[in-house]
């Protein structure tokens, strides 16, 4: 892998995406983070996901408070700063780890007074924060809202819009395209290189407005367990292994972990219940 990795260059006619491809090696892997981050700061920011998870209506003067109660010496500036490089934001309107974008066109909120009944009726998507033992990750998942199904993730170690596109092509691919696809209005999701491969399906796009963080609870909740059962307790060192141990998490997901709100059911049991739903070979 260190080898394959070592061949991989950024000025080439080859963009680093294809070579990783053809390397097969993680596309995260291939880049640096932009900045180092101290030790001190990578031990708020542990602190700081693990709060929010429990008190995700704290802002950051309240979350600086109580860093400062656990004998952290922090100021609110530095929270502040933290919080945004994580994409934290209190519950009202919405956390989130993407920002709007000017230019980008904003879609309307189409899921009001819907009834969600069957699978690939509305897919969701959102990024969330993944700290490691040393450093940190951003996570994208696409979500089939009705089973509660993860249908493809990439993790990355820059919230660019190209993870969040290369989950949606393999979603597509192997699954078919849903009716609706709802997001906030991130520019990762208003960019054109997302909405034109949702409009070439003839999916129906639909963005959360302003104070309607609940439309993604379900994504939420993903996150909260991602990282209660599985993130926290492997403290991964490296993307290589949090790549694998999401793999792994993601099959147990998916396949095992049974859902109250499905009636015990799995998320694959209820994915593929519908004969209208089905795999693409």
């Amino acid at each position: 892998m260190s080898e394959r990795k070592a061949m991989i260059k950024g000025k080439q006619e080859l963009s680093v995406v294809c070579q990783c491809r053809l390397l097969a090696v993680p596309r995260s892997s291939a880049y640096a983070h932009s900045g180092a981050v101290s030790e001190f700061d990578l031990e708020l920011m542990r602190q700081l996901d693990t709060l929010y998870l429990q008190w995700p209506f704290y802002g950051s003067r309240r979350l600086c408070v109580e860093l400062q109660h656990r004998g952290y010496g922090v100021n609110r500036k530095r929270v502040q700063r933290l919080m945004r490089n994580m994409g934290l934001q209190a519950i009202y309107p919405k956390p989130r780890t993407s920002q709007a974008s000017k230019g980008h066109k904003i879609y309307p909120y189409r899921l009001r007074g819907l009834a969600i009944i069957w699978p690939n009726q509305v897919w969701a998507s959102d990024i969330c924060y993944i700290p490691m033992a040393k450093g940190f990750m951003y996570l994208t998942v696409i979500l089939d809202w009705y089973s509660r199904r993860v249908l493809a993730w990439r993790i990355s170690n820059t919230l660019d819009t190209e993870a969040c596109v290369e989950a949606l092509e393999e979603a597509l691919g192997r699954y078919g395209a849903p009716e609706i696809f709802n997001t906030d209005q991130g520019a990762q999701y208003t960019s054109e290189a997302f909405t034109s491969m949702l409009q070439a399906h003839g999916v129906t796009i639909s963005m959360d407005g302003k104070g309607r963080w609940v439309d993604n609870v379900f994504v939420e909740r993903l996150w909260r367990s991602v990282k209660y059962e599985d993130v926290y307790l492997r403290a991964y060192e490296t993307p290589a292994a949090l790549q694998a141990g999401l793999t792994r998490y993601f099959r147990f997901y998916n396949t095992e972990r049974r859902h109250q709100a499905l009636n015990r059911q799995t998320p694959e049991t209820v994915y593929f219940a519908d004969h209208k739903t089905m795999q693409v070979a």
